[in-house]
């Protein structure tokens, strides 16, 4: 997947060259020399990509042996706010409601909150923490 658009831009220049160029030796070195300039660029972006997430990696670490609640518990609070709002949705209103109007014959609503965006997170936790499982599987953990 080619999200910063370089890809097309060689592509285009694969196809000048190929239109242009008529000397079939010539025409390999030039696709020789762009497919060589398209791999550094390739590099270098994977060695920012990579440095980017190794530097992610060592705060992470400092966060986590933090004896500062406020500094090393951001990440779990995040988790358990998630947690707490899909389990007063899914379970505990529900439930709380049933109980409710057959035990005390209440017909009112329950407070309702809106967990648009807890879920959002929540979900995005899991499906991350989810994916990172499935690589460290398939020992796919270093490809990248």
């Amino acid at each position: 997947m080619d999200l910063t658009g370089l890809g097309s831009l060689f592509d285009f220049g694969k196809a000048v060259i190929d239109r242009f160029v008529p000397d079939p030796a010539a025409k390999l070195a030039a696709n020789t020399e762009l497919e060589k300039a398209h791999q550094a660029g390739e590099l270098a972006k994977l060695a920012a990509d990579t440095g980017l997430a190794q530097g992610q990696l060592e705060i992470n670490k400092v966060e986590a042996a933090s004896t500062n609640w406020f500094i090393a518990g951001w990440r779990p609070a995040v988790g358990w706010v998630g947690v707490l709002a899909l389990a007063y949705a899914a379970i505990l209103n529900p439930v709380g409601q049933f109980f409710a109007e057959v035990v005390w014959n209440y017909k009112g609503a329950f407070p309702v909150i809106d967990t648009t965006v807890t879920m959002q997170l929540l979900f995005g936790l899991l499906g991350l923490g989810a994916y990172r499982t499935i690589e460290k599987v398939r020992g796919a953990e270093g490809n990248r």
